[in-house]
């Protein structure tokens, strides 16, 4: 299964058998069946990128593979990874970026391994050290689009990290506002107030860490 995040609206592709990690059927979940041709995606990636009217929309297909390979060839894929950083005290560490809650990451530069990017994303957008990677975290996808209207997927590797509390200094040349430890039990972060994505990352770190 892949879950695909477009201006919002999470796309699921998914195999004909699949039932588990699916959105309830219901007037606002809409499912279609993959019809093999790519501009059946571009109708729905051009609707979406219109409107959030949809809870979530569900494509099926008998090859997943192929209907994966089919709309992945309409996009320039870009590579980031970042982290979900917890100290001591067991606090997370969050960002506040273009109008939303948001966990550090960034582009995979060329002839870099995916956790060597993490971690120095995380240290340039929040400017802490001492930091380490504990475990995988769920991969991300998202899309949108460039100046010059070419779409990108961007797909995103995360880490649960540790660092020991200290001083946070927010990149602002990355449009980044605040940099700040925040106690879970505090501040619980909503789909209303961070991207889908994150949301996603964040709750697959709760449902093992609690």
């Amino acid at each position: 299964m892949y879950k695909i995040y477009i201006n919002g609206t999470p796309l699921y592709l998914v195999a004909d058998e699949a039932v588990k990690g699916l959105p309830a059927p219901g007037p606002m979940v809409l499912e279609q069946r993959f019809t093999g041709k790519s501009k059946q995606f571009l109708q729905v990636i051009d609707m979406l990128e219109k409107t959030n009217r949809w809870e979530a929309i569900v494509y099926r297909a008998e090859n997943l593979k192929l209907m994966w390979k089919t709309f992945k060839s309409l996009f320039k894929i870009i590579k980031a990874a970042g982290g979900l950083i917890e100290n001591e005290e067991r606090e997370i560490l969050w960002i506040y970026r273009r109008g939303s809650w948001d966990l550090p990451k960034g582009k995979i530069e060329k002839e870099e391994g995916k956790k060597e990017a993490a971690i120095r994303e995380v240290q340039e957008e929040t400017g802490i050290n001492e930091v380490g990677i504990v475990r995988k975290l769920p991969t991300t996808y998202h899309t949108y689009r460039l100046k010059n209207g070419k779409r990108i997927l961007k797909k995103s590797y995360w880490y649960l990290m540790h660092a020991p509390k200290q001083p946070l200094v927010a990149q602002t040349e990355e449009d980044i506002e605040i940099a700040e430890w925040r106690n879970p039990i505090d501040f619980k972060p909503t789909r209303s107030i961070a991207y889908g994505n994150i949301m996603d990352v964040y709750e697959g770190y709760l449902a093992v860490e609690g």
